[in-house]
Parts: C-alpha cells; sequence; structure tokens
C-alpha cells in the first residue's frame, strides 16, 4: 500500500482535541455523554455475541440475540478481497452511518482533485491598497499557514502599508446549516465558511480576569476576547467560533497581526466585500499540505468541519457552495460510481440522522478506498478503519489487516441496547480471529456465514 507522510505537527495535533470521537458520540473531549454504561443484561448480550462470531464455524447457521436479530436495526458484513461477502448480516438494510460517512466524502474528493491537491486563497490589492481576501473553503487555514501567506503578502506589497481588509466569502452561501450540527460551542459544531481559520475554532483561557490565547501561534483577536468572556475563571478551551462572519473576521484579525509583525502598517477596517474590478492578483496561497493530508487528518481525528468543508466545496462549481447543491452533487457522484439506490446523504461528516447507507454500500466503497487506506487510523491493532458513533449508534467501516488483500468489514449497529463501543470492540477482534475460519468456509462452499 502507498505510505505518504502524515501529519506531525503536536501544536497542529492539540488543534484537533475536541473533534475527535468521544462520549456517546462523534462529540469530542469536550463532551459528556448522557448514554449510560451498560446494563448487566446487555454486558451479557454483548458477550455471547461476541462468543458466537469466534464459534461460528464452516457451514453452521446460529442464531443472533433479539436483540439484533429482532430489531432489524443492525447490519455486519465481512467480505473478502475480491467483495465475496463471507460472513453476512442484513447487508442490504439502510441504516444511519454515522461518521463512517466521512469515507465517502474522502473518496469523492480523492476522485475529484486527486491526493496532492492544494486549496487555494486569494489576495487581491486595490488601487487605494485595501487586501483583499477571497476564499474558496480552504479547511486547513491554521495559523502557521497564515505566517506564510503574511510573509508572501508582505514581501509582495508595493509600500508596506495597507489601509485596511476586506474578505470576499461569496464562494459559500450565506449562514449555511449542516443537519444535525447543533448551536453548542463544542469544536464538533464548528460552522463551515469560504475563510476560516484553526477549523472556526479558538483555544483561549480566563486567568484573573486577563484573556490570553493558548496558542503561541495564534495571536489573540477580538473574536476570541468575545468568546472567552463567558469562560469561568481559572479555566481554558477550545471552542468553536459561533457562525462564519465570525470566523472570517478572526482569520483576517489574525493575519493584521501577523503583518504587522513584519513591519506592515495594516489599518484596522476589516469589512466585507466582493472582489471589484479594479483589484489585482497579489498573490494565490497553495496550502501547504496536500490533499491526502488534510483527508488523514480528518479521518483520524473525525473532523466535522473539514468534512464538510469538503462535501461543500464538491458541489460548488457552478454557484456558492450550498449543503443543496452539494447533495445533488453527490447524488450524481455516487449514480456514476456506485450505481447505488435506496441511500440518503444530507451531509459530509455523518452528524445527521437522516443519512441512510446499506453495510453492501459501505463494502463496496471500501474496495475503492483499497488505494488510500493507508489514510486510514488505526485505533483498534491491525483493523484500519473508520468509527461512526452518535448516541444510541455505533458503526466501522474498515479492513482486517493491512495487506493487499485484507478483508473488509462493516458494522452498522443502530439499536441503543447493543450500540456501544465495547459491543464494537468485542465484534472487530472476534471477526478478525474467526477470518481464517470464514476464508476455509469460503474455499469449500463458495456460501458466506449467516448468522
Amino acid at each position: 500500500m502507498d505510505r505518504r507522510p502524515g501529519i506531525q505537527n503536536e501544536a497542529l495535533d492539540s488543534r484537533f482535541r475536541g473533534n475527535d470521537e468521544g462520549g456517546g458520540n462523534d462529540k469530542g473531549l469536550w463532551y459528556t455523554s448522557a448514554v449510560p454504561p451498560p446494563s448487566p443484561t446487555s454486558s451479557i448480550r454483548l458477550a455471547f455475541l461476541a462468543i458466537l462470531v469466534l464459534l461460528c464455524a464452516p457451514g453452521q447457521s446460529a442464531s443472533l440475540p433479539d436483540s439484533l436479530r429482532g430489531t432489524h436495526e443492525s447490519a455486519v458484513l465481512v467480505a473478502d478481497d475480491d467483495g465475496t461477502p463471507l460472513l453476512s448480516l442484513r447487508p442490504d438494510q439502510p441504516l444511519i452511518p454515522a461518521s463512517t460517512l466521512k469515507l465517502l466524502t474522502a473518496l469523492a474528493a480523492l476522485d475529484k482533485w486527486g491526493p496532492e491537491h492544494r486549496f487555494q486563497t486569494d489576495f487581491f490589492l486595490t488601487p487605494n491598497h485595501r487586501l483583499v481576501v477571497r476564499g474558496h473553503g480552504d479547511p486547513f487555514l491554521i495559523s502557521e499557514e497564515i505566517d506564510r501567506i503574511a510573509g508572501e503578502i508582505a514581501k509582495r506589497l508595493p509600500k508596506r502599508v495597507i489601509e485596511g481588509i476586506d474578505l470576499d466569502a461569496s464562494a459559500f452561501s450565506v449562514d449555511i446549516k449542516v443537519d444535525g450540527q447543533s448551536d453548542s460551542d463544542n469544536p464538533y459544531d464548528a460552522p463551515p465558511g469560504a475563510i476560516a481559520a484553526n477549523f472556526n475554532t479558538v483555544f483561549v483561557g480566563r486567568t484573573g480576569g486577563r484573556i490570553r490565547s493558548m496558542e503561541p501561534q495564534t495571536p489573540l483577536t477580538r473574536v476570541a476576547r468575545r468568546i472567552a468572556a463567558s469562560l469561568p475563571d481559572g479555566s481554558r478551551a477550545r471552542v468553536n467560533i459561533p457562525d462564519s462572519s465570525a470566523g472570517a473576521l478572526h482569520f483576517a484579525e489574525i493575519l493584521r497581526k501577523k503583518l504587522q509583525t513584519r513591519g506592515v502598517q495594516v489599518a484596522d477596517d476589516i469589512r466585507f466585500r466582493r472582489v471589484q474590478g479594479n483589484a489585482r492578483l497579489l498573490y494565490r496561497h497553495d496550502n501547504s499540505h496536500a490533499l491526502d493530508a488534510v483527508i488523514r487528518a480528518m479521518l483520524k481525528y473525525s473532523t466535522n468541519f473539514i468534512a464538510n468543508q469538503l462535501f461543500l466545496m464538491l458541489g460548488a462549481d457552478g454557484g456558492p457552495a450550498s449543503m443543496s447543491r452539494s447533495r445533488a452533487a453527490m447524488k450524481r457522484y455516487v449514480a456514476n460510481r456506485f450505481g447505488w439506490r435506496g441511500f440518503e446523504i444530507h451531509e459530509g461528516a455523518g452528524l445527521s440522522r437522516q443519512n441512510r447507507l446499506t453495510a453492501r454500500q459501505l463494502t463496496q466503497l471500501l474496495e475503492q478506498f483499497r488505494p488510500w487506506a493507508n489514510l486510514l487510523p488505526e485505533k483498534i491493532a491491525n483493523i484500519p478503519g473508520k468509527t461512526g458513533t452518535l448516541t444510541g449508534v455505533s458503526c466501522y467501516a474498515g479492513y482486517l489487516g493491512k495487506t493487499a488483500d485484507a478483508a473488509t468489514v462493516v458494522l452498522l449497529l443502530n439499536d441503543p441496547a447493543v450500540a456501544t463501543p465495547a459491543m464494537r470492540l468485542r465484534l472487530l477482534k472476534g471477526l478478525r480471529r474467526a477470518l481464517p475460519t470464514y476464508r476455509t468456509a469460503r474455499r469449500s462452499s463458495d456460501t458466506a456465514i449467516s448468522p
């Protein structure tokens, strides 16, 4: 399998905290789950199912616990490297995929742009020396990237004075609403936007009434101050920026301060205004992180912001990005790439409970994702894949091994009685151990085991 460098930056790594899975859903480290621990009864069911997976011998049929067999809200599919099913339970039942949907968003992005693609942001200069930022939705404009931008702009200015900053965010529709996203201040609910810094989040602290940025590479902005003012004294937190307009202002304020450190005088005048015909392109920034690195980070940390930025840009051809435009674009992509029917895709991160995919569809997706399997995290040893977790939903889509001929595995557990991380873990470990048995059964009978 192809091996590409990942993102190995401790400061950057910390910026994703609060985006990865935790608690009872893909809600991150700031989320406190309201889901109670498994009851003794559900623990017995869990243990029974794990044992069943291990003991199901070739040619035998077995019954799943009523908690799975009776609800019709869970599916399991293990398939060989050629797509032939080895173990199958309701493979064609449409179910909530949660964050395993990010695999589809990732594949669509790789198909459209290629792994070496770098997202761009344009910077114009007007005759009266205002700097105009035209964003296109780059999901990876972190502080270090803005530092590079400031250096390039400073080198290109005819004089070291900027009379203000204009923001052209017209590449995205105004006030985009993501189904399944709440109005919380947690990073997993960060809003999308055409211009955004640090995944539309801020990391701030408040001590003795003093507010400060908790990242040395990120100057404190007015947007961050307003957000931090509501923090309890003596605390620090990474929280999202409430809307896309505030996110664009935050970007401009960071850029202004970084330009000032390079000796550029920048007037404190930031406005929303489209690029005018008399403005000239001063600098076009190609992000230093290629698409494969962006996707690796998105999958590792289950970053909803990156996923929906990609989803929106996938549908932005011919007009400003919107959820309706991107849903239509994804529907066309899926029809052309896979020929699927009976699916529902309402956004790109897996937040929506209206999303529906089948285990067979996810298996077909994994077959096409094999060239990019190295981008998947390996939270379970030797089972690289993508988890998916919402309250009452626990999913997994990945590979039972890291070789080119690894079998695929899909779990869609939509019944709260069994949709627990512990159930998911035991199932995956049991399936991995039982894989040689399933492959032997296939060679002898060419029939999938139906539990």
